[in-house]
């Protein structure tokens, strides 16, 4: 979105009226000194929601062309496995 983000757009962006009536429950709420940084956590929240749709739709016409769109993807599973062993042995999991 190269536009202005306004309360309505990031609402929209959300695109889910849970998650909308959440952030319109913390910006209602929060006093003046924080709307600034409340505004922008979930400003860049709807951005990266945004991104995170794209990347999905990008997917998915890959998928549809017969494409693997994980070929290039780096395979972190062992990265994944040792973080979850660390924080299974700190009872953190």
């Amino acid at each position: 979105m190269d536009a202005e983000w306004t309360i309505e757009t990031i609402c929209e962006a959300l695109g889910n009226p849970a998650i909308s009536k959440r952030f319109l429950t913390e910006i209602n709420t929060a006093p003046a000194h924080q709307l600034l940084a409340v505004f922008a956590k979930w400003e860049r929240l709807a951005k990266d929601t945004i991104a995170a749709v794209e990347r999905g739709r990008d997917i998915a016409t890959a998928e549809a062309r017969g494409e693997d769109p994980t070929a290039d993807w780096p395979d972190i599973t062992d990265l994944v496995r040792a973080e979850a062993q660390r924080n299974t042995s700190r009872n953190v999991a």
